[in-house]
């Protein structure tokens, strides 16, 4: 699947996105942690879909995107799977927006060029990375919805809402396997407590990650396919 090391890298507004098969780090900005930039860069991105018109930039979503993999570490092994593919759906977005402006000049081209289901394509990539934000997005709004509910159920019912309509009996069974793995709610919150030094606790930060502000951004990609699915279609893969 991966060789000995494999290393890909981004300068992003908030810090650097560097991913390895045995690392995944988010260097810390000062002013806050991979968390609150996580928060900070969608609010940005939805402030600009407020205060423009215009498609959202591929380069500003990837950055955006590529500060969530954190998020995914903090679930541990029943997520490595979906963080090591999100990674590298993201470093891909990344590599396009050197040649493309907007979100929807990569789905422009991939319908004329009729790519948008190929494997590899830009658009196959960006349909990955809104399902890896989805997934992020359930959990959390999951999560947040009572003191009592812990992250098992909230992972597992965010999974069955999202990915597994597009995953294979033998992923949802290994993913399903994965769940045992999980923190229990108490640890997660420890370990989010002891990342966030500059916030006001761990309920606002994730909330800002689910704000309606933050969900123009969802709908503006769901609009996208929307737009295309007519002409190529996706199908479960």
């Amino acid at each position: 699947m991966m060789g000995e090391e494999m290393e890909s890298c981004s300068s992003t507004p908030f810090g650097s996105f560097t991913k390895t098969d045995t690392d995944s780090s988010f260097k810390e900005s000062e002013s806050g942690t991979p968390l609150a930039a996580v928060a900070e860069a969608f609010e940005e991105l939805a402030r600009s879909l407020e205060t423009r018109s215009e498609d959202l930039k591929v380069s500003a979503f990837s950055d955006a995107c590529s500060l969530v993999s954190v998020l995914f570490g903090f679930l541990g092994f029943a997520f490595k799977f979906a963080e090591m593919e999100y990674v590298s759906k993201v470093n891909d977005l990344i590599e396009a927006s050197k040649m493309y402006d907007t979100l929807n000049n990569i789905l422009d081209y991939d319908v004329e060029h009729d790519t948008v289901r190929k494997q590899g394509s830009h658009s196959r990539n960006l349909r990955r990375v809104r399902l890896g934000l989805d997934l992020i997005k359930a959990l959390f709004e999951r999560f947040l919805s009572s003191d009592e509910c812990s992250l098992k159920e909230a992972a597992s019912t965010a999974y069955g809402q999202v990915c597994a309509p597009f995953h294979t009996w033998a992923v949802r069974k290994a993913v399903g396997a994965g769940m045992c793995t999980l923190p229990t709610r108490e640890q997660l919150l420890s370990r989010f407590w002891l990342s966030i030094r500059y916030l006001t606790g761990f309920h606002s930060c994730c909330r800002k990650v689910c704000t309606k502000g933050n969900e123009k951004i969802y709908q503006r990609l769901y609009s996208h396919y929307r737009i295309h699915r007519q002409s190529v279609p996706f199908k479960k893969d």
